[in-house]
């Protein structure tokens, strides 16, 4: 079946088929939709599960991690502060090893109040331990929900799903919906082998003595590296059973590309017109797409970029006192191992477009830039 909606609802739509048990949310701009249509989902009936209200972001995030380390399929979503509210249990969530998958609708941080996107709150947290997967559509955001449960269900880590507000979140398209038979066949049903349980009872989230705390980080480290594998084959099981794939990394008109543009979000489908546009005049341009964020894919990401003369980094983020955090993180993949020049670029924070126009302009000064190693440029700033 498919039906025209806006962002918010294929993230509640990705939720329902993937059966999730408790849902436990705070309403915040400009993620509440998510969140109403899956408690009317819950009231209704569409949604076997048990919808908690709270009185914040911190608090639905502790009534996750409870529900999930009692053994519970468990999603919430929220945007910018109370995505910072919630680093506490962040934190513990991880710490925990607990497979909770959070929609994350990419707001600026205030102040200034802003309710329109960029992605500083997301990756505000890229040091927490939460896989981030960055989509693109409304279609990529329903299909990455179940993916999400897998791969978290497998690994025993929590997943953080990341996409633009209004861009996508408000904005409708047609979408392919997901229904729970079919979802079953992909997700089974959940059922951990370590839980809360007054049968059989367990310690968690203990004391660890200085012997034993390092072992249980180099565990955490270990999922990650191990979920670059399992993102590519859980992946690949959905593109088997429903036709449509998403990979860590979607490289485009990249393979004789004398420049790249790397972009994430939103920001790839406008990027894509640029280089069709470009192309037909004689430019051998490409784009790369960074759909998953962390972990980070270090070695697909090299095999594309280190084939070109020069790299442009599009960051709708900055890490105040640095560059842009996705320009930092393609400079570590690249460093020691090639000589490609890299340039970074700020655009688009607070919502504003980043339209073909600005990356024209983006791509024209990165191929004409005489000092190619310059790590910050910003782009429409009035000064």
């Amino acid at each position: 079946m498919k039906k025209v909606i806006m962002g918010n609802h294929a993230v509640s739509y990705g939720v329902r088929a993937s059966e999730a048990k408790v849902i436990s949310a705070y309403p915040i701009t400009p993620q509440t939709h998510v969140v109403e249509l899956l408690s009317e989902m819950c009231a209704n009936g569409e949604i076997d599960a048990k919808f908690i209200k709270v009185e914040s972001e911190h608090s639905a995030m502790a009534a996750c991690v409870g529900a999930a380390a009692a053994g519970s399929r468990t999603f919430t979503a929220t945007s910018s502060q109370g995505l910072l509210l919630m680093h506490e249990m962040l934190h513990w969530a991880v710490g925990a090893r607990l497979p909770i998958v959070l929609a994350n609708i990419n707001r600026a941080v205030g102040p200034p109040w802003s309710i329109w996107t960029d992605q500083n709150d997301s990756l505000s947290q890229r040091d927490v331990g939460w896989l981030q997967i960055y989509c693109e559509s409304n279609q990529e955001t329903q299909d990455t929900i179940p993916q999400a449960f897998k791969v978290a269900e497998e690994l025993q880590m929590p997943v953080m799903i990341v996409m633009d507000a209004f861009f996508l979140s408000h904005t409708f398209e047609i979408v392919d919906i997901l229904e729970a038979q079919e979802v079953r066949k992909f997700l089974p049903p959940y059922h951990p082998d370590i839980k809360i349980d007054i049968n059989d009872p367990h310690s968690f989230g203990n004391l660890a003595s200085p012997e034993h705390y390092m072992e249980l980080r180099y565990m955490i480290q270990e999922a990650m590296e191990k979920a670059v594998g399992l993102i590519k084959k859980v992946d690949g099981e959905f593109q088997k059973q429903f036709g449509r794939g998403y990979g860590l990394i979607h490289p485009y008109r990249c393979a004789d590309a004398e420049i790249i543009l790397v972009t994430s979000g939103t920001v790839a489908s406008t990027a894509r017109a640029v280089i069709d546009e470009m192309r037909d005049e004689g430019v051998k341009i490409g784009a790369l797409k960074v759909r998953v964020f962390r972990p980070f894919p270090f070695e697909e990401i090299f095999e594309v970029l280190s084939r070109a003369k020069k790299v442009a980094v599009i960051d709708r983020n900055i890490s105040f006192g640095g560059h842009g955090i996705f320009f930092q993180e393609i400079k570590s993949a690249l460093y020691g191992r090639t000589d490609v020049p890299i340039l970074g670029y700020i655009a688009g924070l607070g919502g504003r477009d980043i339209t073909p126009g600005v990356i024209r302009q983006i791509a024209e000064q990165a191929i004409t830039d005489k000092n190619p190693h310059r790590y910050i440029n910003w782009i429409g700033v009035k000064t």
